[in-house]
């Protein structure tokens, strides 16, 4: 960790919820014991359960001993820098709150520093900032920092109006709008690849790229988040930030430096580019019963707490194109849905074909096959790169090889987006956060689909979502550029193709 003060206290609204266990407490951890944050991080949970901290550090202790950490070391921690505070969820005022966090604060000798860390359902983000606000813990001796999990909002109306409510209170560099995906190496790592390599930066705009592909694949169905995902749907719940994200990283111009609000306003500028999307460039779809890895998944419609007559979107597919002089002209494919094949977050490039066939007179009868760039984010995360090469002998026979790097050979086990991102709220570091218009601005995109949304069409589980001729038609085919090339590393090796055939 870089040299500073990083004294602080953590404090977790919702401090026993799921978040806090699966991600928050072990993400915490994990920088504690990793990357020497040591003592300077006190946790305070914060939760309408009737918990003291002995309890609080008891059930800490057991999300920390299943994640894989020792009993001995945890205990010794948790006893020192665990402690919890109830507030019932009718609480009018947070008055109570804010003289622990003081008592705390004089106990453990901390300067002021507080990371506040909204993990609560979307409909009591408002409450609990107003809250805060009239608390005054908007303010500190040290800093203070608002850590706000998605949906932001949901639609560009009430994210305005979130973003409003959030400014009367804090200031935008304190707060931190946080998407897990952004915390993933690999995503990172698209701001170095492009901009690090000239070899494939000069090739990144229209003249060389025919297509690019987003897609982001889950096994899983809802599980038990029915009632939220009845009122989301896929487009609000993944599309409108997950995949939008990726895409601006993708589509961005170089940042003038690299820093926070230089990489950001390159980004809010990718999505105000966004031509307005026609209703039959995007396609919803929502899964039947099918199969996974040989077992038996059932329909949406058969998931506890949905409608049996749900037309609730658990599939997207959306044709965007981003009207700047880069790319004008360039389709991006979005693709995202539960109950496919398998999990998958990929980016697909297809570069355009030479402008003349020279092995067999015309182009459409050469054979020839795009050379294609495959940037996978999860899992097995690292980079294929497609191309064309004279096989052995006669006749003339071109076939078509791979070269691929792996992150995991390179450099073992990458860190879990929670704690890069965590890591990055105390470090006072906002370049992988989502700033307030660019929120906005993400909304405004995909307002008018979800004010008149269409059918969905159903799919089996366990297939790429709908086979229709709609969907074809929005998605520019059936078959997607990243299962192509995995059917074709599948098989006994690349069939080489005869331009002379």
């Amino acid at each position: 960790m870089a040299p500073g003060d990083h004294r602080h206290l953590f404090v977790i609204f919702g401090g026993t919820g799921d978040l806090a266990r699966r991600k928050l407490i072990p993400s915490i951890y994990r920088l504690i014991t990793e990357d020497g944050l040591g003592d300077d991080c006190v946790i305070l949970g914060v939760g309408s359960g009737d918990l003291d901290d002995d309890e609080y550090r008891s059930w800490t202790r057991e999300v920390l001993v299943e994640a894989g950490f020792p009993q001995r070391e945890v205990s010794s921690w948790s006893d020192r820098n665990v402690h919890f505070q109830r507030v019932p969820r009718d609480a009018d005022s947070l008055d109570e709150l804010s003289e622990r966090i003081a008592t705390i604060e004089d106990e453990h000798g901390l300067p002021g520093n507080r990371v506040f860390y909204l993990a609560l359902p979307p409909a009591v983000f408002p409450s609990t900032m107003t809250r805060l606000g009239e608390a005054g813990l908007h303010e500190s001796p040290g800093w203070a920092r608002l850590v706000v999990e998605k949906p932001f909002g949901s639609d560009q109306a009430s994210a305005s109006a979130l973003n409003e409510l959030v400014h009367r209170w804090f200031d935008e560099e304190q707060v931190y709008r946080i998407d897990h995906y952004l915390g993933k190496e690999t995503v990172q790592n698209l701001l170095t690849f492009r901009f690090a390599n000239p070899l494939f930066e000069n090739v990144w705009n229209r003249d060389r790229i025919e297509s690019i592909e987003i897609t982001v694949a889950e096994e899983l169905g809802i599980g038990d988040r029915a009632g939220y995902y009845e009122s989301a749907g896929a487009l609000r719940d993944m599309v409108q930030n997950h995949l939008t994200q990726v895409l601006t990283l993708v589509a961005m111009e170089p940042p003038v430096s690299f820093n926070a609000n230089q990489i950001r306003n390159e980004k809010v500028k990718v999505i105000e580019a966004i031509a307005p999307i026609a209703e039959e460039s995007i396609v919803f779809g929502q899964y039947e019963a099918g199969t996974i890895d040989g077992e038996g998944v059932r329909a949406y419609r058969a998931e506890d707490g949905v409608d049996e007559a749900s037309k609730t979107p658990t599939f997207v597919g959306v044709r965007l194109e981003v009207d700047t002089w880069r790319w004008q002209g360039v389709p991006f494919y979005l693709r995202t849905g539960k109950r496919l094949p398998r999990r998958l977050t990929e980016i697909a490039v297809t570069f355009r074909q030479p402008p003349l066939c020279i092995f067999h007179g015309h182009r459409d009868s050469c054979g020839i096959e795009p050379n294609v760039l495959l940037i996978t984010l999860q899992p097995d995360e690292g980079f294929t790169l497609r191309f064309n090469v004279k096989a052995p002998g006669e006749p003339l026979t071109i076939d078509s090889q791979a070269l691929r790097f792996s992150h995991d050979d390179a450099y073992g086990e990458l860190p879990d987006a929670y704690q890069a991102l965590i890591l990055d709220v105390i470090e006072g570091d906002q370049t992988l956060f989502v700033r307030g218009d660019e929120a906005e601005a993400s909304w405004r995109v995909y307002d008018d689909l979800l004010d008149h949304p269409c059918e969905p069409y159903p799919y089996v589980g366990g297939t790429w979502g709908p086979a229709t001729l709609d969907a074809s038609l929005a998605l520019g085919g059936t078959e997607w550029t990243g299962e192509r090339e995995r059917a074709r590393d599948a098989g006994d090796g690349t069939a080489p193709i005869d331009p002379r055939s």
